[in-house]
């Protein structure tokens, strides 16, 4: 079986991001970039299948601007076979919507006839948590969001998933589209080694076009500002005052 991995190029996750001074979206000057969290954790998981001989190859997919080739070395490094870029963008600052990605990775999967996607359930710049569901569409394939457990038996896949309530475990035919959630598994460091190997392994270049599919914004952003800041606690001297204040100036009681 063949398992396709869809990977993003973000700002990491340690760093604290800035807004431009005009509002018109994130300053990524001079900012460390780095695969997205739980496309990280979709990489893992398709290793861990292919060590336990339930997976042959892994082909990692990043769709972005040209500098996304560090994120898929990242993937090949950690244990892909194989990786796939699609320059959609010049601007490191474009962000390719889901429907576009969603668009691309169908002519993909036409393409390469993996027989499991997965992808991080949502990327941490936009939070969409939408590309692994229109893929699944598009499709016409079953699909498992929030994946806490992956487990492949036979032609379908057991995979548990995390809800409001608990876990809910399902069961869907293969192929399928797999969407990751946080604790579905940890994701290794690329050894030096792995790292070296990773720079000869093959990695094929392609554009939107290639598949028929214009990836043009059909969103505007309007404006993007910092959230709000937290405003001070207030320390109270008896529980008469802190129950005063709960009722008079929170309104909660």
């Amino acid at each position: 079986m063949k398992v396709l991995v869809p990977v993003k190029r973000v700002i990491d996750y340690n760093v604290k991001v800035r807004v431009k001074a005009d509002g018109s979206g994130v300053d990524l000057a001079n900012v460390k970039m780095s695969m997205n969290p739980f496309d990280e954790i979709a990489v893992e998981e398709a290793i861990r299948l292919k060590e336990a001989g339930k997976a042959d190859e892994i082909v990692a997919v990043s769709i972005g601007v040209k500098q996304a080739q560090e994120t898929l070395r990242t993937a090949l490094a950690m244990g892909a076979d194989r990786a796939i870029l699609i320059v959609a963008a010049d601007d490191v600052h474009t962000d390719i919507e889901p429907l576009a990605v969603a668009k691309i990775l169908k002519g993909i999967v036409d393409e390469e006839q993996p027989g499991l996607v997965l992808c991080g359930k949502q990327a941490i710049d936009n939070d969409m948590n939408a590309t692994g569901q229109m893929l699944a569409a598009l499709l016409g394939w079953s699909q498992a969001t929030f994946a806490n457990e992956v487990n492949i038996d036979g032609d379908s896949a057991v995979v548990t998933r995390e809800v409001d309530g608990g876990l809910q475990t399902i069961k869907v035919k293969m192929p399928t589209v797999v969407t990751t959630d946080l604790r579905l598994n940890e994701p290794r460091y690329a050894s030096l080694p792995n790292i070296m190997k990773a720079k000869k392994k093959p990695l094929d270049e392609k554009t939107p076009a290639d598949y028929g599919v214009d990836a043009a914004a059909r969103l505007t952003v309007v404006k993007t500002e910092e959230p709000e800041a937290r405003k001070a606690g207030v320390k109270v001297a008896s529980v008469d005052e802190l129950v005063a204040k709960l009722k008079d100036e929170a309104g909660v009681i």
